[in-house]
């Protein structure tokens, strides 16, 4: 009896130290192993006593209370599957649907999918006998822990083998065969795997993973379970079968992990924003608007002296000067900016003038030759017919199309140059990022959380920093120092991809200038992964960019050219990447024919860049996504940290031969003390 009381002691001590959590991507890997060494501990005792011939009363209490300890044991493991659960059902699912050409790697997700759930379901099982054992005989007990421990194929016991085979499957090349290089091949071929799950890459492994290994756990705790049940029921001693099934799961652990840390080093740890399904101004997306834009005059009204004897293609860098006899250009707003590009295409024409609200000149300008820019569709504000003349007979005084350049209240071409850095001095890293315009200025707006111990972002502790609350004719704000104004001359954007140091998180993002061009840097700071602590922030934060040119001698930039582009909310299809690192692209204006040259191109994508599970970004990026004949989307991306060098063996302790019915076995060295 004194043992039995041993035995339910050790039971105690395991329920009540078992106060883990999986938040970090080191937790799992801790948790498994204390489950392990904990259930190792009850079976030292169980072994030591094997106490067969107690009374049935001491038999029934001793089965009430091994019942009762398992079911604080299940507790823990509920709150950790509130967490891990959520996620990688999620992760699956999502997965599913994002891969439905790849019949393989979707075959095996479905498979996995059904026998994590066939697992789930025994186990909340076991938890509702173990909860309300009186409302169950003895017998039904029993028969629920011999089908755990069975031969069968729908076991327990052969359900792991079969999970665990589809993670490390036998043979060489093991990440290649397994699940796992399944999913990093098609990463490779799918942009839609990265940008349609709120993880990056590596994240959706880890995820993947967390899931199989709670599986695995719940699992091992079950047979286990049901070994000590059947023992302590006098069904047998199952000591060896207890051994094996540890040794086992031991070695699977181990491969698991190294399985998975050799993915995650391969695997891509960015992550950006798909196109949304329904593109809304202000919400998925914002605009430069008014920067260039296609501007109909006529040759008279570009030159002081009020004469036609030059031709349209003279007129390459003008201004307006004047309203020749009101005609056209009092019918129209006029361009008090820069007058660019100027060019004859026909004498006559009819415009479609468009509404003002609406930012654009015109909806549609159809010449006398049957040319049409823009959509012709129904003109409510009525067709206005401009024509050309002839001065004197000697003279042509042409209409021209020409782009307009102008600076002004209609146009909202600022980006903020002011820095973005989260709280550090309370512990908060950046945890995503999006575009927002706020007074006519863009901003990039930082998500950030606090840090926590091993890589963890804190619960409940993220939230969208507010951008600062300025306009560009305040006292005190001036161009070059605290926003940027795009122009014919300066309208490069920097396209790069910035990681930070190793041992460095990212705490912050600016715009700076580079001659003509708007270039893009993160802050970084130095952190302790195990305290979670940014070391000395103030002091030891850097500022990183990449500050190469186009004339730079090594890694020149290229830009990125944008072929006939209609507005981007037109396309029929997804964009997808199309800039590298070391590019720049030009904002520019749409296609005259297929929008009049109205619309300022590319736009920028407002979506919330941020995880479905908050975690520490090692750098940030800006991209251009598109499809053929269309502007575009500058898109942020996030660049996650890397958590394989921070993945090791569960088990890492030697392995050494037990004897069992005289045929060694090697095993790891079991020590339940």
């Amino acid at each position: 009896m004194r043992s039995k009381i041993r035995f339910f002691v050790f039971l105690a001590c395991i329920a009540g130290g078992l106060t883990f959590q999986i938040q970090s991507v080191v937790e799992m890997v801790q948790m498994s192993k204390e489950i392990v060494v904990g259930l190792g501990k009850v079976w030292d005792i169980v072994e030591n006593q094997a106490d067969g011939e107690l009374p049935l009363p001491f038999v029934d209490k001793a089965e009430r209370r091994l019942l009762r300890k398992i079911h604080k044991i299940n507790k823990h493991l509920d709150v950790l599957s509130t967490k891990v659960d959520n996620i990688g059902a999620n992760t699956i699912a999502a997965l599913l649907h994002t891969v439905p050409e790849r019949m393989r790697l979707e075959l095996r997700l479905n498979d996995l999918f059904d026998y994590l759930t066939r697992i789930d379901v025994i186990y909340s099982r076991m938890e509702d006998y173990v909860k309300a054992t009186h409302k169950y005989e003895r017998l039904t007990l029993e028969d629920f822990a011999r089908s755990i421990i069975s031969h069968d194929g729908s076991s327990v016991v052969n359900l792991m083998e079969r999970i665990h085979t589809y993670l490390v499957p036998h043979g060489e090349g093991l990440i290649r065969s397994g699940i796992l290089g399944l999913l990093l091949k098609s990463f490779q071929e799918a942009n839609d795997m990265i940008c349609g799950n709120r993880q990056s890459p590596q994240q959706i492994l880890y995820s993947l993973y967390n899931a199989i290994a709670l599986t695995e756990i719940k699992g091992y705790t079950m047979v286990q379970f049901s070994y000590m049940l059947l023992k302590l029921y006098d069904k047998g001693n199952f000591t060896k079968e207890s051994a094996l099934t540890r040794m086992n799961y031991e070695e699977r652990s181990n491969q698991a992990v190294q399985v998975v840390k050799n993915a995650m080093k391969e695997a891509s740890r960015e992550y950006w924003r798909c196109d949304p399904k329904e593109h809304v101004k202000g919400k998925t997306y914002e605009e430069i608007t008014q920067l260039l834009q296609g501007y109909i005059i006529n040759e008279v009204d570009m030159n002081s002296d009020g004469t036609c004897r030059e031709n349209c293609q003279e007129y390459q860098y003008a201004k307006n000067y004047g309203c020749f006899k009101n005609l056209f250009c009092r019918q129209q707003r006029p361009c008090n900016g820069k007058i660019l590009n100027c060019k004859f295409i026909d004498s006559d024409m009819e415009v479609c003038t468009a509404d003002p609200r609406s930012g654009r000149r015109y909806e549609s300008i159809e010449y006398e030759n049957g040319l049409v820019y823009g959509r012709k569709q129904s003109c409510p504000r009525g067709v206005t017919k401009v024509d050309s003349w002839w001065r004197w007979l000697f003279w042509h005084c042409s209409y021209c199309r020409c782009i307009c350049d102008e600076q002004g209240a209609f146009s909202d071409r600022y980006f903020n140059m002011r820095p973005v850095i989260a709280d550090i001095e309370n512990n908060k890293v950046v945890t995503g990022l999006r575009f927002v315009k706020k007074n006519r200025i863009i901003h990039l707006q930082i998500q950030q959380g606090t840090l926590g111990p091993f890589g963890i972002i804190i619960s409940n502790s993220t939230g969208w920093k507010e951008v600062e609350d300025y306009r560009i004719h305040d006292r005190s704000v001036y161009s070059g120092r605290d926003y940027h104004i795009l122009t014919w001359e300066k309208r490069a954007l920097d396209l790069d991809d910035l990681v930070a140091d190793a041992n460095h998180v990212l705490t912050g993002v600016k715009f700076k200038e580079i001659g003509s061009h708007l270039n893009f840097e993160i802050y970084t700071t130095p952190f302790n992964f195990s305290t979670g602590k940014l070391i000395e922030p103030l002091e030891k934060s850097v500022w990183k960019d990449n500050p190469n040119t186009d004339v730079s001698h090594k890694h020149p930039r290229s830009k990125v050219t944008i072929y006939s582009p209609d507005v981007p909310t037109r396309s029929p299809s997804p964009s997808i990447p199309v800039s590298r690192t070391d590019q720049f692209i030009e904002f520019t204006h749409t296609d005259f024919e297929r929008d009049a040259a109205q619309t300022t191109v590319p736009f920028l994508d407002a979506q919330p860049v941020d995880m479905l599970e908050p975690v520490p970004l090692a750098g940030a990026g800006l991209f251009y996504k598109s499809k053929v004949n269309y502007g575009g989307f500058i898109t942020p991306k996030v660049i996650t940290y890397d958590y394989s060098e921070h993945i090791k063996p569960i088990f890492p302790e030697p392995i050494r031969p037990i004897q069992i019915d005289d045929a060694s076995v090697t095993s790891r060295e079991i020590d339940f003390q």
